[in-house]
């Protein structure tokens, strides 16, 4: 019987039976580590993406959509639809027409219709929070209608922005924030508020 190998000057050589059918062996094998590679990749690739999906926020997701339009329904039925003007911390402002704006809380929002998926970085948008919005809108002595969690509504100008709450004095819609003016001084907790119209 014949040696399938001779060695001779340092070469190998294998009968061509046995070499077609390593070559089969090592091909599926190849095929089977490029498989497991591709599964793993793929897996890897799911994994990241539910990673990066878990750390978007919802004002991330707002930021990416400033200019836009959006149709937010809040707590007690209210509902806002218009461009997404302004983003921050906690908060948004939609423009429902040119020269009117309504101060979101976050914390008020029920669903929104208007969103691609998309995300803006971490970092884009305003800073500040709800508190600091409303201490701009008092010192801008704006007269402003405030629609509460409840379902009710007061208007008038944001006297004091504490760090909770704001002091709301109501007078006529046709007259300035005067001492005489003012027909009652309403408190409201941030936590109530749904949305500030300006008037």
């Amino acid at each position: 019987m014949d040696d399938p190998i001779s060695l001779g000057r340092g070469v190998t050589t294998l009968d061509t039976m046995e070499a077609g059918r390593w070559e089969r062996l090592f091909a599926d094998l190849d095929a089977a580590l490029a498989a497991q590679e591709r599964r793993e990749r793929d897996l890897e690739i799911a994994d990241r993406t539910r990673t990066e999906r878990a750390k978007v926020t919802l004002i991330g997701r707002f930021a990416a959509h400033l200019g836009e339009p959006v149709d937010v329904r809040l707590q007690a039925g209210i509902r806002v639809h218009g461009r997404l003007a302004d983003a921050g911390a906690d908060w948004l402002v939609i423009s429902p027409a040119p020269g009117r704006a309504a101060l979101v809380p976050l914390a008020s929002i029920v669903t929104v219709a208007g969103l691609a998926p998309r995300s803006a970085p971490e970092g884009i948008g305003r800073r500040f929070g709800l508190g600091y919005a409303l201490r701009e809108i008092s010192r801008d002595r704006a007269r402003v209608q405030v629609l509460d969690t409840g379902g009710g509504s007061s208007e008038g100008t944001i006297d004091v922005v504490g760090a909770d709450f704001l002091d709301l004095a109501e007078h006529p819609r046709d007259e300035a924030r005067r001492p005489g003016n003012i027909r009652s001084l309403r408190t409201i907790p941030f936590a109530a508020i749904a949305c500030v119209h300006s008037q």
